[in-house]
């Protein structure tokens, strides 16, 4: 099932100021506080996917991130705040491997540069 968007989740506006979202959180949140609904599972998971946006929404780095990435950049979907993300991929082999074998060819030319370098290799 796909998630619905964070805004829509509050019921607040994409512009809407901090102290607005959360007024909204805790509104909503004291309605499907699993405490008020006991062994009512529907009011648990609007409880949980409030929780969430509100995480989010909350954050002036992660509401910014997901502005422009929606939930994909939630998910780490091949983004982080940092640029790409190409761990566990088959970049990660190829550039490590020409990260290695360029290390060892600059050793071997100018060796007084190790100690400069940093490297691990695993």
């Amino acid at each position: 099932m796909a998630k619905r968007d964070y805004y829509e989740v509050l019921n607040v506006n994409r512009n809407a100021s901090d102290t607005e979202i959360k007024k909204a959180y805790r509104r909503l949140a004291i309605k499907y506080h699993p405490d008020k609904n006991p062994g009512d599972k529907q009011a648990e998971e609007k409880f949980k996917e409030l929780s969430e946006a509100y995480a989010v929404l909350s954050d002036a780095q992660q509401r910014a991130t997901y502005d422009q990435f929606g939930h994909a950049g939630m998910n780490g979907g091949g983004f982080s705040s940092g640029g790409f993300d190409f761990g566990g991929s088959p970049f990660e082999d190829i550039f490590g491997d020409i990260l290695a074998i360029f290390s060892v060819a600059v050793l071997a030319v100018r060796p007084e540069v190790a100690g400069d370098m940093i490297c691990a290799i695993t």
